[in-house]
């Protein structure tokens, strides 16, 4: 039967992931993820599905992250009424992570429309609700780790533990061919964890494949060898560095598994009188709920940490209600704040930003990746001046990178997890990656892996005939979505901020009013001329 695949997210970026396979008995998707990161991106949420959610017949989720999972109450909202299947452990999370999301999206578009009504603009609605997130909780079904699950009529698929995130998994795909002994073989990565990660065991999944559709987030960076220990005083060392400055440090943090990590080696740092003991707020109700979830899977990860007596130190403070969230704020000094989101996209993290970034006492250390056009990437590039709620916040504070907690194996593991998969006989299909990552994991590849020739770089929306020897692009002029440009550059709006931080920076910088007034003539004369 032919089979097809259209990648409807996470082409030549790292978010929205989502994959529609179809076949003569039906379709069906592997995740359905938020876009994050520039507006032209986000603004796919709010949009239309490149398909019919009622056709599609089930879900098959990798892991949790909002990225993999985010859009599911939308799906079910608009018509989809099959089963989700999931590892236990991605139910647990996402039963706080998907209700969480639609809160924050509710709070967000009301501080919004308070500024649209300021402007006469058009109110918009929240993407789905926190009802709506509860509704798709019912739609989840749990699946076991390397045991074969009936998806629809002729297609089977096994979970393989991808040492990522609790519960994530690669999901290994088998298609039934007509008058063919062997059935068409297809793993996809999901997020492949890297080896020696910090609560996980390392990624498992099996081999002889006919096609391989990997992430590649890492693709073009390889990390220096590191130990448990190692990166223990990397945080070391930041965490001093923070506290001879007396100000706060602020870790923006992915509310699943990162925050854990953190919170498990900082304590074991203070306990032991490597950093200054000091308050380690997490201002975030979704970590707390996720802090339990991990708990309670305690037996399942690794069982060299005592994740419980390192979880109730005295040094940890929880503050999950908007009261005490603010009353952080009034402290000054020394102390840590563990906050989502952790590319700086959401949540809380950016109050706190909005209050010490301008403060040269205070540190920013960024824990993970930092997408395309999030504030956390401008931050990381050396943004002078930042925009958040649309107020300008000039940048003091320090930025710092710390790349160990990383839930992603960098290019080497990735190369080295495709290279453990093989033979893959017909095609490898790299996403879930910015265009750099993908252009430079294909070249590390490149024949002494896989033949070039078999190595494939989707964008945004195209679909793949897979039953044929070789994969082929159909429908090539089919209506895209967006451009491939509009995915990989930044769009008007990121352009249109760092614009009005220029003129903000050239007019304060000039010599005096009169030169001030030449620089504001010398704009308006430009618009004019532009405008005729």
């Amino acid at each position: 039967m032919s089979v097809t695949v259209r990648f409807c997210g996470a082409a030549r970026t790292v978010t929205g992931s989502s994959y529609l396979f179809q076949t003569a008995t039906g379709r069906f998707l592997v995740d359905c993820g938020l876009f994050q990161g520039q507006k032209t991106l986000k603004a796919l949420n709010y949009g239309a599905f490149p398909f019919r959610p009622a056709d599609i017949q089930a879900v098959l989720l990798t892991h949790a992250h909002i990225d993999h999972s985010g859009l599911l109450p939308k799906l079910v909202r608009e018509g989809f009424d099959g089963p989700i299947l999931a590892t236990r452990g991605t139910i647990d999370l996402c039963s706080w992570m998907l209700p969480d999301a639609g809160s924050i999206q509710e709070s967000e578009v009301a501080q919004l429309n308070r500024r649209n009504a300021a402007r006469r603009r058009t109110e918009v609605a929240p993407i789905y609700t926190q009802a709506d997130a509860t509704t798709s909780l019912q739609s989840f079904r749990p699946v076991d780790y390397e045991h074969w699950t009936d998806v629809i009529p002729g297609v089977r698929a096994r979970y393989w533990n991808a040492g990522h995130l609790l519960g994530s998994a690669s999901i290994e795909l088998e298609f039934d061919q007509d008058g063919r002994e062997r059935p068409l073989g297809v793993l996809l990565s999901g997020d492949v964890g890297p080896e020696a990660k910090l609560l996980q065991p390392d990624p498992q999944a099996p081999v002889d494949l006919d096609y391989v559709i990997c992430e590649s987030t890492y693709g073009d960076r390889v990390r220096a060898a590191t130990t448990p220990e190692q990166r223990r005083q990397h945080l070391a060392s930041e965490i001093r560095d923070a506290a001879a400055a007396k100000g706060a440090l602020l870790i923006p943090a992915f509310a699943v598994e990162r925050t854990q990590e953190l919170i498990v080696d900082i304590v074991h740092l203070m306990e032991r009188g490597e950093v200054p003991a000091a308050p380690i707020f997490l201002d975030s109700p979704l970590a707390i709920h996720a802090t339990e979830v991990f708990r309670q899977h305690a037996a399942s990860l690794d069982p060299g940490v005592d994740v419980d007596r390192l979880l109730d130190s005295p040094h940890l403070k929880f503050t999950e209600t908007v009261a005490e969230s603010k009353a952080i704020m009034r402290l000054s000094g020394f102390h840590i704040i563990i906050a989502a989101s952790g590319m700086c996209d959401a949540g809380r993290i950016r109050h706190h930003l909005k209050r010490w970034l301008w403060n040269e006492r205070a540190t920013v250390l960024l824990s993970g990746f930092q997408a395309h056009g999030t504030l956390g990437r401008f931050l990381q590039d050396g943004a002078k001046a930042v925009r958040i709620q649309g107020e300008e916040i000039r940048v003091a504070a320090r930025i710092r990178m710390i790349d160990e907690y990383s839930g992603h194996a960098d290019a080497a593991g990735i190369a080295g997890w495709i290279a453990a998969r093989r033979p893959i006989t017909r095609g490898l299909f790299l996403t879930h990656g910015e265009q750099d990552a993908i252009a430079g994991l294909a070249e590390r590849l490149g024949e002494r892996i896989l033949p070039a020739a078999k190595i494939y770089q989707p964008v945004l929306d195209d679909i793949y005939e897979l039953e044929a020897p070789e994969p082929r692009v159909l429908d090539v002029d089919h209506r895209r979505r967006l451009t491939p440009e509009a995915v990989t550059r930044l769009d008007w709006h990121n352009e249109m901020s760092e614009l009005m931080l220029d003129i903000s920076d050239k007019v304060a910088a000039a010599a005096d009013d009169r030169a001030r007034g030449v620089i504001i003539r010398r704009l308006r004369r430009a618009l004019q001329e532009n405008g005729r």
